[in-house]
């Protein structure tokens, strides 16, 4: 016979464990499902050198805060693990356990055929898959290719020529990694989100959680579809708070190149476009950093540089001539949802939802997706107020009250 339980929590995560704090402050039982460990994607899926973006001081969950000697400091992947297994000491969790089926009837759900719960919460992460075109699959075999999830280091790979695919903070942050181990890096830039790491003496994002910009909800958000899709900015967590943006790695001998939109006959094939590019990213820091005046009631010239375009960047890179031995993607990552028979997904693979109430499945859930309820949702700080609005709305289904 199935085992029975009210609620059910898919991963053990900072998002997963905020939702089952709550949950159990509402005195709702309930299990969290883990495939692997505690925080198991910071143990197995991020290198050596990460370290958060956000400051210690600004790194909390429900009821804990960093209280070490370093709160202007940044948090290594281990460091990470050990904050949220704290934080997982009085959750009901399961380590090991699968979730390969989610199904739902008029009397609940049934994962994987042995336990039936009332409510779900999915929490199982937004970054489980890389996001790699298809034209991958064309590369010369001489090229090694890999992924964030599986680089450690710069050791991981061959001599020779980078080509790292992106420019978020993973792209920026290995591109200087790989740079300083002694390769030639080439850097191919598309749409991204510009930052310094202090401004006006302070870090950028005490600016983003002082000015509220961060709490700016899901339904105040005009284009939120696009505000979904934005990259993580180019910040590293870095303990003399430098910043890291496009301006750095060419002074560091990084050659930028644009999107890289097609592969043909062995060469990569880039567009033309990094002068717009880059204007829209300075103008976009340009709009952020007169918000921050605007809070604190007086302008600042303190601006950053406009970022520098390359005399001639390359329009195409021959990919058989060995001049290039590795192609890092850092272009970004997605949900895996191939576990849910429901039809909840769109055609890009999207969870349907509204602030985490997901759409046509009365008892769904979702925590941990970006900008959820919140600008800072997918932040390890920003999911406190989210799961405990989401649980709010879950409690009240249960109890058969009006969830609209």
């Amino acid at each position: 016979m199935p085992e029975h339980v009210t609620a059910v929590v898919v991963g053990a995560g900072h998002a997963g464990l905020a939702a089952s704090h709550f949950l159990a402050r509402r005195c709702i039982d309930h299990v969290v499902l883990e495939r692997g460990e505690v925080a198991n994607s910071w143990r197995h899926e991020r290198w050596d050198s990460l370290r958060l973006l956000t400051p210690n001081w600004l790194t909390r969950l429900p009821g804990q805060s960093y209280d070490g000697p370093d709160p202007d400091g940044y948090m290594t992947s281990a460091e990470v693990a050990s904050f949220i297994d704290r934080f997982a000491e009085p959750a009901p969790v399961r380590t090991g356990y699968e979730v390969t089926s989610l199904r739902a009837d008029e009397d609940g759900f049934s994962v994987n055929g042995e336990l039936r719960a009332r409510a779900v919460v999915i929490a199982s992460g937004a970054c489980n898959t890389p996001v790699v075109p298809a034209f991958a699959a064309a590369l010369p075999s001489s090229i090694t290719q890999i992924t964030p999830h599986s680089y450690r280091g710069p050791a991981d790979l061959p001599d020779g020529g980078v080509l790292v695919v992106g420019a978020s903070a993973t792209g920026v942050q290995l591109a200087a990694e790989l740079h300083r181990s002694g390769r030639k890096v080439t850097l191919s830039v598309g749409e991204h989100v510009r930052m310094p790491r202090l401004y006006r003496g302070k870090d950028v994002l005490w600016w983003m959680d002082a000015a509220g910009v961060w709490d700016q909800r899901h339904d105040q958000i005009d284009d939120l579809d696009r505000a979904r899709k934005l990259s993580s900015p180019q910040l590293v967590g870095d303990e003399k708070r430098r910043t890291l943006d496009l301006n750095t790695l060419s002074d560091m001998g990084v050659e930028l190149v644009g999107r890289w939109a097609a592969l043909r006959d062995g060469r990569a094939l880039f567009s033309g476009g990094l002068r717009n590019l880059f204007s829209l990213a300075d103008l976009k820091l340009a709009r952020l950093l007169d918000t921050f005046d605007a809070w604190a009631g007086d302008a600042c010239d303190e601006r950053p540089e406009p970022t520098r375009v390359p005399a001639r960047p390359r329009l195409q890179l021959d990919l058989t001539g060995g001049e290039i031995r590795t192609v890092l993607w850092a272009t970004g990552f997605r949900p895996e949802y191939g576990w849910l028979d429901l039809p909840v997904v769109d055609a890009k693979g999207r969870l349907r939802h509204d602030g985490g109430v997901v759409d046509g499945v009365p008892g769904l859930y979702a925590l941990g997706l970006p900008v959820l309820r919140r600008r800072k949702s997918t932040f390890i700080h920003g999911i406190e107020d989210d799961a405990r609005e989401v649980t709010d709305h879950l409690a009240d289904f249960l109890l058969g009250r009006s969830t609209s």
